[in-house]
């Protein structure tokens, strides 16, 4: 990047998104139009790497709300196949299983999201909303 000082070009940009849908390094800087090992240069700019990560959150992110978006088909189907007579015996009870167990993580997290307001009030650190007297 000599001579570039810290710029962040468009090519940087598509080698960032390329690094996300690319298979491995040699297809992302294939895809880009670049050396390996430009992009394994590039990699180690600070710029670069915020740039990543911030990307990798965002591609996160979304996978985070497509697994929210499909639960409560998984849901009715665990429900389903925990109560289908034809299916095998060992399927009925792991999806049994698997809806008890989580359940069950879902009381352990109301209770301790619970907690943690009760000790932020304590502490004197209200929820957002709860500053000026409640819900805004």
């Amino acid at each position: 990047m000599r001579g570039h000082g810290t710029k962040f070009s468009r090519k940087m940009e598509e080698a960032v998104a390329a690094l996300l849908t690319q298979p491995n390094v040699d297809a992302a800087a294939r895809s880009v139009g670049i050396s390996v090992a430009t992009l394994m240069r590039w990699q180690k700019v600070p710029e670069f790497q915020k740039a990543l990560r911030e990307a990798r959150r965002a591609a996160f992110g979304q996978a985070i709300a497509r697994l929210q978006q499909m639960s409560g088909a998984a849901v009715a189907t665990l429900g389903k196949m925990m109560v289908e007579q034809g299916a095998p015996a060992s399927t009925r009870v792991r999806a049994a299983e698997a809806i008890i167990n989580h359940a069950a993580k879902a009381i352990e997290m109301e209770d301790i999201e619970a907690r943690v307001a009760e000790l932020e009030r304590a502490a004197g650190n209200p929820k957002p909303g709860e500053r000026f007297g409640g819900p805004l």
